[in-house]
């Protein structure tokens, strides 16, 4: 297995999580490729990031460049929206929103739920995929809830309103290190991680 890795991500938060996780395990995240845009139209994670990765994969052998990809579909379920946004996550109430406006959404649709009823989980699948085009998985799942508004200055996405079971800050209220301790996406990419050195 390749020591540098690709990710088929612009997300700018998502590849800083990713390249202090890689790190931990003694991997380097490579440069950011351009890539052709994807439409994430699939029905689940795994179909998103599979499209995802295959299409940094190609990029990259049509530039001759032999290496390691890894992508990543993410979601937060919220039990009082019947799972929703899950696969939607990223365009929860329209793409044209910012994730401070689909945050506020969320806590608007949250507004009379009591405490102990929202309960949420963040999922993550990553696929990966190394030099000879074989494919691997990952997969990762926190458990948690949904806070009454938003708190803390880091992480992003819906870090802001998450807080993770036995805690009592939100993932934006810690630091990347311990966020890394419960993360879905740590998770995933242990599992992923596994499956490849295998």
């Amino acid at each position: 297995m390749s020591a540098q890795i690709f990710l088929a991500s612009t997300n700018a938060g998502k590849r800083a999580e990713f390249a202090a996780l890689l790190a931990t395990h003694g991997l380097e995240l490579g440069a950011k490729i351009e890539y052709p845009d994807v439409e994430e139209n699939a029905v689940d994670y795994l179909g998103n990031a599979r499209l995802k990765a295959e299409a940094l994969h190609r990029e990259l052998r049509r530039r001759g460049i032999p290496a390691v990809v890894i992508a990543d579909d993410s979601g937060i379920e919220v039990d009082a929206l019947a799972g929703a946004p899950g696969v939607r996550s990223a365009r929860y109430g329209g793409i044209e929103l910012s994730w401070s406006q689909r945050r506020a959404l969320m806590l608007d649709d949250l507004a009379a739920v009591p405490d102990a009823l929202r309960t949420a989980r963040f999922q993550c699948v990553l696929v990966g995929i190394d030099e000879a085009g074989n494919e691997y998985r990952g997969l990762g799942e926190t458990r948690g809830r949904i806070a009454r508004g938003e708190r803390g200055d880091g992480g992003f996405g819906y870090d802001p309103l998450f807080v993770p079971e036995g805690e009592r800050r939100t993932y934006a209220e810690m630091s990347a290190e311990e966020k890394s301790e419960t993360s879905h996406r740590a998770r995933a990419l242990h599992a992923l991680i596994a499956a490849m050195r295998r």
